[in-house]
């Protein structure tokens, strides 16, 4: 979880509209890290290597990425489909939602506003979250069979506007938790919204989170705009140091 003890998550509320809202999945909508290091564990030991050396890096990044990295034989999309889909499966006891993730996404269906999930994970994998722990399930996605570069390369988020049928120009918020995603929104030129939900908060603000939350409470939908963007609320996010 993120080091927040010491930082002050106090700022006023600030209302932002964009033309659509991004969401990364594991660690922003839900947390399944106990799940995710079993399942790494496992990986590992079939791999003869130290699964702590794979969890250094591995979140937030495509499996695909991580298996070419130490074991390029299982750096396909059918093995890693097949295994990803086996985590919910496996560990489904092991993850839980982020807080107020299940209010949000329910306020932006009930209303029919543009959001889509953007994740580094399989749709196998995404699929078995959604139905494990049943959530509201996005109409437009990106998962990470969906692009040849994973996060931090821009080019999901990008994809993410476009299938919610945004035009290029169009302003969009992205919400992550991972360093590699905010530095992907950022490079997509999107503003950030940074989750201390999984990593240290001096982490999201080198990677240039525009700003940062401890979780989902501190975002609320206002509603849509004459013009279909979306306008929500921010509250208590991280007051820097003088």
């Amino acid at each position: 979880m993120g080091s927040v003890e010491e930082h002050s998550f106090s700022g006023p509320p600030q209302v932002l509209s964009a033309g659509g809202l991004l969401f990364d999945f594991d660690g922003t909508i839900i947390d399944s890290t106990e799940a995710v290091v079993k399942h790494w564990h496992k990986e590992a030991a079939a791999m003869g290597v130290d699964p702590e050396v794979i969890l250094a890096t591995s979140h937030g990044r495509r499996s695909i990425d991580t298996f070419m990295e130490f074991d390029p034989s299982k750096a396909n999309w059918e093995y890693v489909n097949r295994q990803e889909g086996l985590i919910p499966k496996l560990f489904g006891k092991d993850a839980v939602e982020i807080p107020g993730a299940r209010k949000l996404l329910d306020s932006l269906e009930a209303v029919n506003a543009p959001w889509a999930v953007v994740t580094s994970g399989t749709s196998a994998l995404l699929n078995g979250w959604i139905e494990v722990l049943k959530i509201a399930h996005p109409r437009c996605l990106v998962v990470a069979e969906d692009v040849e570069n994973g996060k931090p390369d821009p080019s999901c988020y990008l994809l993410g506007r476009q299938r919610l049928g945004l035009p290029e120009n169009s302003p969009m918020i992205v919400f992550e938790d991972a360093p590699a995603g905010v530095r992907a929104g950022k490079a997509a030129g999107f503003k950030v919204i940074g989750l201390a939900t999984t990593h240290r908060i001096s982490q999201l603000q080198e990677a240039g989170a525009d700003w940062i939350v401890e979780d989902l409470k501190s975002v609320t939908l206002k509603g849509l705009e004459p013009d279909g963007n979306v306008q929500i609320e921010i509250t208590n996010t991280l007051v820097q140091a003088p």
